[in-house]
């Protein structure tokens, strides 16, 4: 049986580290008491021998008219409807994931870092659970898009020197192409931008061609659509699994209605497709999912109710 432990709920994201140094470990964040008000949330799921750390870099909230194929007045009263609606549109979370065994530190994705909304948190949610940038294995992108690349070049610095970098081969050729950002609409330039600065200071950035195993029990999903090379990450040990599917889901509008996209998405037919296929798959192995931008840890299933889908939230089992 999978096992949670709820690490801290707090007000307030990111304000401040626990103490004056770093806490030594996991061992001890196991132990630790309750950390001081305003540390950034913190949730744990163990996975056969991995320990999986859902943080979150922040929040920003999104025009209830970014989702063609629902009118803003349709989206907004869904979220009315689901009691999450915000004067600003729909609450979008920025979770980010630490996989770790007793030999490596994987993490997958690192937030917008403050170019979007209310962010920036994950490298303070670090720091309160014991680690630094710099003690980062490998660092896994499931796509190029600002609000999961930000944190490697915030500050226009290699903000993890000493990570191996995966990115899918296809979104790399794709955010990295003059011509395609020539033609690309505002709102996605400062994802080309930050493409370019990621190739410029990882140049050893290892480019993944189609589903592979990065290391024992850590592998690449398939997942195009979103972007041309949107990638998920599957974690399975011991009988269990989880699996990261970045922004398959979005809050409100997923998992019920495929057929509504983001205004971000580059082929959205494609995005529809995948949603379609992976949606119907989730739901008869009822795997257990863990999203990017649905609240905060972003853990749940999607699961049938009388033919409808919808989004299953995990439960908690709290440790003591």
């Amino acid at each position: 049986m999978t096992n949670f432990s709820r690490r801290a709920l707090i007000g307030g994201l990111g304000v401040g580290i626990v103490g004056s140094g770093f806490l030594p470990g996991i061992a001890a964040a196991k132990n630790a008491a309750a950390p001081a008000k305003g540390v950034t949330p913190l949730a744990q799921i163990q996975i056969g021998r991995f320990t999986v750390t859902a943080l979150t870099d922040g929040y920003a909230d999104m025009p209830y008219t970014y989702f063609p194929g629902r009118t803003a007045e349709q989206v907004e009263q869904a979220a009315k409807a689901q009691f999450t609606a915000r004067p600003s549109g729909v609450r979008f979370v920025f979770n980010q994931y630490l996989i770790e065994d007793d030999q490596r530190r994987i993490l997958i994705d690192t937030g917008p870092a403050g170019s979007i909304g209310q962010t920036g948190a994950l490298p303070k949610a670090l720091a309160a659970f014991g680690i630094s940038r710099d003690q980062i294995d490998a660092v896994i992108v499931t796509h190029m898009h600002q609000d999961h690349m930000g944190g490697l070049i915030v500050g226009g610095k290699k903000n993890f020197p000493k990570a191996e970098l995966y990115v899918d081969r296809r979104d790399v050729v794709h955010w990295t192409d003059p011509a395609k950002q020539a033609g690309a609409p505002d709102y996605l330039q400062p994802s080309f931008k930050m493409a370019n600065e990621v190739v410029r200071l990882y140049p050893k950035l290892q480019k993944i061609d189609g589903e592979r195993e990065i290391v024992r029990g850590i592998s690449i999903v398939d997942l195009t659509g979103h972007t041309p090379g949107h990638i998920g990450v599957r974690i399975a040990d011991a009988g269990q699994s989880l699996i990261m599917v970045s922004d398959m889901v979005f809050p409100v509008i997923h998992p019920s209605a495929t057929d509504v996209g983001f205004l971000f998405e580059q082929d959205r037919p494609a995005a529809q497709a995948m949603r379609d296929k992976f949606f119907a798959r989730a739901a008869s192995e009822g795997a257990l999912i863990a999203a990017t931008h649905m609240p905060f840890p972003g853990l749940g299933r999607i699961v049938s109710d009388r033919g409808q889908l919808r989004w299953q939230v995990a439960d908690w089992a709290l440790q003591t």
